[in-house]
């Protein structure tokens, strides 16, 4: 195993907390993810569905949960069933987790087989009410339907006990995913020193010439080299006017003289995950007017860091527009949007945020929870609460001069005062420019 043992604790916690949200003869069910299929004969790597992993630990295909809090039979509450291995597997596959090693991982002390998944389902749905499924409720997510083990399972439940009530686990999950506990941060700070190592690698590797996909293995490099299983997300390498295209992933020009690269990029760490975003210039030297904007867009981010973000706030109501009036009076002093129109549309609240001016610069959002998902789960009316983790990533996006700067840290908000958990990665332009000389 790459990363060191998460404490079973954890996982325990987290099944207390979301039994605790469920009701008297409340049965629920959550299944691993399936291992994705890429061509002909050959699979990708496997990763972990985020609910089942955040209840078990669990990081292997072919595994169940069952959670029944109220059941009169303490062994019935939690079973968790793995994938039973054979001398064949071992051989083809390699190492399978036994039940008492899935114990250790999970604290669950009854453990099965999946293949008496069924038969276990059949005894305990005679004593619920109620059975509690789980989907991917994600606002972003594109996936298909009945596309995972959890929406295949619902179908065949549904058929197979129809007369029980059946309720969403996602929004309980949700809730309780939003508020990390400190192992849960600690892992989070793990992933962003890894991303931070491989970032220094770079800032003294990167020279005119060098290919953005060059820079993209320095990283891949660093992050493996320190137990990372990779890139937390498809990594952003963008020279230049590249950098202006909000999910460039290409990565296969050259960083020219005279050019910004914005990288973003972040490591994975068992399971959580590291999401960084820095601007560079090629050539170690920011010109007078790339500097404008790097520094421009540095102040919005320390803006948020140090007072915008506070737990109570509703992140897209109030913080996101908090952000935009900011970051329009920077797109004023760099002489890019008209103070007149800004004053207009300031004296028109009902305004829709995309269609003021300043959008033409800065198009995306500021701000998204982070952690088992890099874009992790938040309630339906989302505020930042204590011990949540946020990015904070405003960017200038100038395409008529091919300027792009974006800057991005991850952050726990705490009401004593957000903690950066990338405070230590060189961010200052001068720091940048110093870090690349030598």
């Amino acid at each position: 195993m790459k990363y060191r043992k998460i404490p079973s604790e954890l996982f325990i916690s987290n099944r207390s907390r979301l039994a605790d949200e469920l009701p008297e003869k409340a049965l629920a069910v959550l299944h691993s993810a399936d291992i994705p299929w890429r061509s002909a004969d050959g699979s990708m790597r496997f990763i972990q569905n985020s609910d089942l992993f955040y209840l078990s630990g669990i990081d292997q295909e072919e595994t169940i949960l069952i959670l029944f809090p109220s059941h009169p039979d303490p062994k019935m509450r939690e079973i968790l069933f793995v994938r039973e291995t054979s001398e064949l597997i071992s051989i083809w596959e390699g190492f399978k987790v036994t039940k008492e090693q899935a114990t250790e991982i999970s604290g669950i002390q009854h453990v099965e087989w999946t293949d008496r998944f069924d038969s276990a389902l059949r005894q305990l749905a005679r004593d619920a009410e109620s059975i509690f499924l789980n989907h991917n409720e994600h606002s972003r997510s594109a996936a298909p339907i009945n596309g995972s083990l959890d929406d295949r399972f619902r179908i065949r439940c549904q058929d197979l006990y129809p007369d029980h009530s059946y309720r969403r686990l996602a929004p309980i999950l949700h809730k309780l995913r939003v508020t990390k506990t400190q192992e849960e941060i600690d892992l989070l700070q793990h992933a962003c020193d890894i991303t931070e190592e491989g970032f220094r690698r770079i800032l003294g590797f990167v020279k005119p010439g060098v290919m953005e996909y060059e820079v993209e293995a320095e990283y891949i490099h660093e992050f493996i080299k320190r137990g990372s299983r990779g890139f937390a997300y498809e990594p952003i390498v963008a020279s230049g006017e590249n950098g202006c295209v909000l999910h460039y992933l290409s990565n296969d020009q050259p960083c020219k003289d005279g050019d910004l690269l914005l990288m973003d990029v972040g490591a994975e760490y068992a399971n959580y995950n590291a999401d960084l975003t820095r601007t560079i210039p090629v050539n170690g030297k920011f010109t007078e007017r790339q500097r404008a904007v790097y520094d421009a867009v540095h102040r919005i981010v320390r803006l948020c860091i140090d007072e915008l973000i506070v737990p109570g706030k509703a992140i897209r109501k109030e913080y996101h527009a908090e952000v935009a009036r900011k970051m329009e009076d920077e797109l004023i002093a760099l002489d890019l949007i008209d103070p007149a129109v800004v004053e207009e549309e300031r004296a028109t609240p009902d305004l829709p945020e995309e269609k003021r001016a300043y959008r033409k610069y800065f198009m995306h959002g500021v701000s998204h929870s982070l952690g088992i998902d890099v874009h992790d789960v938040t309630p339906v009316e989302p505020v930042f609460v204590e011990n949540m983790v946020v990015t904070v990533e405003p960017g200038i996006y100038i395409r008529e001069e091919g300027i792009a700067v974006r800057i991005e840290n991850d952050i726990v908000v705490r009401s004593s005062g957000n903690l950066d958990l990338m405070a230590s990665i060189p961010i200052d332009a001068d720091e940048i420019e110093s870090l690349m000389a030598g």
